[in-house]
């Protein structure tokens, strides 16, 4: 059974260019380089489907957990795409899939999950999903 997730599992999809300095010592993409390219992801689609405001918005999310499966190594200079599926939308918080591709590829280089909490930015405690940001979540469960 191939449990390595594939294109068709993902609703929004992301380029991403690999970096000179994303290669370690062992010539391919360092583990914890993944992990930026998440962040990007998520974020990414935040910002420009749901106006996610970073800068002055009352809601910020912040980081509580992640992980990543790592099936194929990938390399500098190589075009990726990272890919985002909701896989759990609560009240406050958001769990990710995200897949990292090789361009043109199917099957995920590596796979991983993610998960947001959004709180207020002045007390840092936890706020229901704004209205906007919940309405573009749904569109990728």
């Amino acid at each position: 059974m191939n449990d390595i997730l594939q294109r068709s599992d993902f609703g929004f999809f992301l380029p991403i260019t690999t970096r000179w300095m994303d290669n370690d010592i062992y010539g391919h993409v360092n583990n914890v380089t993944y992990y930026s390219y998440f962040d990007t992801i998520a974020n990414s689609y935040l910002i420009d489907a749901g106006n996610l405001d970073i800068h002055d918005g009352d809601a910020i999310a912040f980081v509580v957990n992640s992980q990543c499966n790592y099936h194929r190594a990938i390399t500098y200079p190589e075009k990726i795409e990272g890919a985002l599926r909701v896989n759990r939308l609560g009240n406050s918080s958001v769990e990710y899939g995200i897949g990292i591709f090789r361009s043109g590829e199917t099957e995920a280089c590596a796979t991983g999950t993610f998960t947001h909490v959004f709180v207020k930015r002045d007390t840092r405690r936890p706020t229901p999903i704004p209205d906007q940001i919940r309405t573009a979540l749904s569109k990728l469960v």
